[in-house]
């Protein structure tokens, strides 16, 4: 096989090509230059046919006029660099490749200039300005081979890897706005994009390793049902189906036929093949990725390996937006704090002085009350700031919320389930709603408030308030349990930060969720959006 590697020119047995045409006809040589698989064609410096393999002649017409034009440019070059250095130190294949039938067939050309046997001698006595013969007559050789499957994999590899490029890429400003909901919407857009225009995957779900308690909890989905989506699977070899073996193992797996594989777990409907890969993050197994067909045997390792490199990108963008939620929570923790030194000296100023003036001798009754009202206040605002640092545990405005004494008539007598591990904001968000008229039960835990609603008679809340994070459970058990209790049901959940790490939010606005309010937010704001959930117009 000719190569650039291999050869910097091709030399002809005489300054006649004749010669060399008729040992390369004899059939020995024929048959060699046949077997090697490759097209061959010898042209003149015109571009015109000289000779050519069986192979060459079996091209598409279209293939074998492209190729003998550019021996005619090759050769049309290569006699210009001749005349500007006689010796051909400089002389070198050229190594090109064509597209035909907008990408889906390639060919790699290989093109060499076939030079006389004297060639050698006459290039030296040209150099020196001896040369009395005339010009060199430069022959080309072109190699054709069909590359096409390599081609195509590149090409689709350059693709995949520009797709992940920008899968990555956020505008850090603009995330940085987004609550949880929002970041992940606008990764699930870009992959669902992605997934369907590249690897023509259609019918997908990724799942996140929640590692306190092994669950591959769904994040994102695509064409898959219901019924699919809503199963529970863990990190776990046996007994969780693929998702759970590939998770455990961080090894894919290609499922050729579902009806044959006893780990598959019911995917899409009538599917017929799968394709589950890891989601890999510095050798740690974050998720899966699990891709349906509803043909068998549609998936090879060439699917394989794309959706691996596919997945690795969506592991680091769903790494960088955890990365953004640490980053806000730690962020305003160290502001806090940053707060909190540098109004410690003068609130202790403050302190001491109103106590000083508070134990003077004589001093009157309206002005110790005073002075207690300064002293309460400056432990209000120490811890304000404190809270503000951590998850927060109270609602903003709430003490003039509180203040006003008036019931909302069309609050009044409404069934509300709160369900806070907290118990501030538990009792905030109680006194509130209670404060307008709501008839409010509160719980402490995510299992007390899922006995109450699947011990519920129909109708018994009229809407469920509930944090995310609630220790034992997550925000989206209390809401499944809470449709389950009654499809209509409304529900609002509550988390700090924005923070969000089962994806209950992700999850539960899949299915309905009303409303996600994200601490620390306004006393008002949470009657507010109580009446848009009750379908109660705001004043």
């Amino acid at each position: 096989m000719l190569a650039s590697s291999e050869f910097d020119a091709v030399l002809a047995a005489s300054g006649d090509f004749m010669p060399l045409e008729r040992d390369l006809v004899t059939r020995q040589s024929s048959l060699l230059l046949n077997a090697i698989g490759e097209g061959i064609l010898l042209t003149d410096p015109t571009g015109r046919r000289v000779w050519s393999n069986e192979i060459f002649e079996a091209c598409a017409e279209p293939v074998r006029r492209r190729v003998m034009l550019l021996c005619r440019s090759a050769g049309e070059r290569f006699a210009a660099e001749i005349e500007e250095d006689p010796t051909g130190r400089f002389l070198r294949p050229r190594r090109l490749v064509l597209s035909f039938g907008r990408g889906r067939r390639y060919f790699e050309v290989y093109l060499s200039p076939v030079m006389p046997e004297n060639w050698g001698e006459e290039a030296q006595r040209r150099a020196s300005g001896t040369a009395t013969a005339p010009r060199v007559v430069i022959q080309v050789a072109a190699v054709v081979r069909d590359v096409s499957i390599r081609e195509r994999l590149a090409r689709k590899v350059d693709a995949i890897e520009r797709a992940g490029q920008e899968l990555m890429h956020f505008d850090v400003d603009v995330i940085k706005k987004m609550h949880v909901a929002e970041r992940l919407k606008f990764v699930e857009e870009k992959v669902s994009r992605f997934a369907h225009d590249l690897l023509h995957f259609d019918h997908y779900a990724i799942r996140l390793l929640n590692e306190s308690t092994g669950q591959l909890e769904l994040v994102m989905s695509r064409g898959l049902p219901p019924e699919a989506t809503a199963i529970e699977l863990f990190a776990k070899a046996e007994g969780n189906g693929i998702s759970g073996l590939v998770a455990a193992t961080g090894v894919s797996y290609v499922c050729h036929d579902v009806t044959r594989d006893e780990r598959y777990v019911r995917g899409m409907d009538k599917a017929g093949s799968s394709l589950t890969v890891p989601l890999r993050l510095f050798d740690r197994t974050m998720g899966i990725f699990n891709v349906e067909s509803a043909r068998p045997r549609d998936f090879n390792d060439t699917d394989r390996q794309f959706a691996e490199i596919f997945a690795h990108y969506i592991a680091i963008a769903l790494h960088f937006l955890n990365l953004l939620v640490v980053e806000r929570y730690t962020t305003r923790q160290t502001a806090a704090g940053t707060v909190q030194g540098e109004i410690s000296e003068p609130l202790n100023d403050l302190v001491a002085e109103a106590q000083r003036l508070k134990d003077a001798p004589g001093i009157s009754g309206e002005a110790a009350q005073a002075l207690d009202r300064i002293l309460r206040d400056v432990d209000a605002i120490r811890r304000r700031v404190k809270e503000a640092g951590s998850a927060p545990r109270t609602l903003l405005g709430i003490e003039a919320a509180l203040a006003d004494k008036r019931v909302d008539p069309a609050l009044e007598g409404k069934r509300v389930l709160v369900a806070d591990n907290e118990q501030l904001m538990r009792e905030t968000v109680g006194d509130l709603l209670s404060a307008r008229g709501c008839a409010v039960t509160m719980v402490d835990s995510g299992e007390a408030a899922i006995h109450l609603l699947d011990s519920a008679a129909p109708g018994e809340f009229h809407l469920v308030v509930s944090d995310i994070n609630l220790g034992d459970k997550t925000g989206y058990d209390v809401f499944a349990s809470a449709k389950k209790f009654d499809a209509d049901t409304p529900v609002i959940l509550m988390t700090g930060f924005g923070y969000d790490p089962h994806h209950s939010i992700v999850r539960a606005s899949q299915e309905g969720l009303q409303c996600v309010l994200f601490k620390p937010f306004q006393a008002e704001k949470l009657v507010d959006e109580v009446k848009k959930a009750l379908h109660i117009p705001s004043n």
